[in-house]
């Protein structure tokens, strides 16, 4: 066993060269020392409800995200389902109840400053800890720079990144050791996308947002998760991205999406991997490739192959 390890390593290091199988074996090494520490037991806590507090959570994936922990996070005992349509919420709420699982409606437009006011006085009036906190509001334009507007360019901005944080500095006074945190960002994250690329900017901050902020809650020993799925169909991600694009020769700037996914498959994959400790989730093979590739190739050529695909 150990000579055909030596004989990998060889071949790696003749293909790629000493450099970056040291990068490998430190990133490997790197890896397992912080989800050990993850791991460390938490201390058991007094009667503080504990609840799982869900962005986006009116439809798509944030629905998922939340059936999801209904049936497989044992320890929330509530989910707070946080977007602006309240009439979504307390349809979907309903469901949840049915399913056994209480939930709390909080219509709150993210990208208000006085929606945070509230969802504050909403967690010190219940003495609640936030057991699980996915921050999954968020939405997408397709289109150039001449086609996007700029109040949907500035209020990408706000949304995927301004909200997110935001957010996330709400909720951490509420967290304690062995809670979690997933912001879901995209694969777009890996790269710039051209005719998406505000919302492929505003997925790279949010993103590097989070591979940082894992690090800082270390101590706190709180897992940090940055969630990078590829194209979800079955959501309204895709329909309002495209809508009201301006078409270019009749066809919109991206059009077709191959190798799409769905949102169930997506939220249980990605909440497993939280679960372990994993510092990023890429829940499906397309994910996967997309991230090796974006390490492996230049930005230019990265570019020019998302070219290729959007004109498909």
């Amino acid at each position: 066993m150990w000579d055909v390890l030596m004989d990998i390593v060889w071949w790696l290091r003749n293909f790629f060269g000493n450099v970056f199988v040291l990068f490998v074996i430190v990133s490997i090494i790197l890896v397992y020392v912080t989800a050990l520490l993850a791991k460390k037991k938490a201390p058991d806590r007094d009667d503080e409800k504990r609840i799982a507090l869900v962005t986006g959570a009116s439809s798509g994936l944030g629905n998922a995200y939340a059936r999801q922990i209904a049936v497989t996070e044992k320890g929330i005992e509530e989910i707070w389902l946080v977007a602006r349509r309240a009439d979504r919420l307390e349809a979907f709420s309903n469901q949840l109840k049915q399913m056994g699982m209480p939930a709390k409606v909080l219509a709150l437009d993210l990208t208000d400053d006085i929606s945070y006011a509230r969802l504050e006085e909403e967690l010190k009036k219940e003495q609640v800890r936030i057991g699980l906190l996915i921050v999954c509001a968020g939405y997408a334009k397709i289109g150039n720079y001449e086609r996007v507007s700029r109040f949907d360019s500035g209020h990408m901005i706000d949304l995927n990144c301004k909200a997110a944080v935001d957010t996330t500095l709400v909720a951490l006074p509420f967290m304690k050791a062995g809670d979690r945190i997933m912001e879901v960002c995209s694969t777009a994250a890996f790269q710039p996308l051209q005719h998406m690329n505000i919302y492929a900017a505003s997925k790279a901050f949010l993103y590097n947002y989070t591979r940082g902020l894992r690090m800082e809650l270390l101590p706190r020993r709180i897992k940090v998760t940055a969630v990078c799925p590829y194209w979800i169909k079955d959501t309204e991600f895709i329909s309002v991205a495209k809508d009201d694009e301006q078409m270019v020769h009749g066809h919109s700037a991206v059009r077709h999406f191959p190798f799409s996914t769905k949102a169930e498959p997506v939220a249980k994959r990605s909440l497993r991997a939280s679960r372990i400790g994993r510092a990023v989730a890429t829940p499906g093979i397309f994910c996967i490739v997309h991230r090796i590739f974006a390490k492996l190739i230049s930005r230019e050529a990265a570019m020019y192959i998302w070219e290729g695909m959007r004109r498909i």
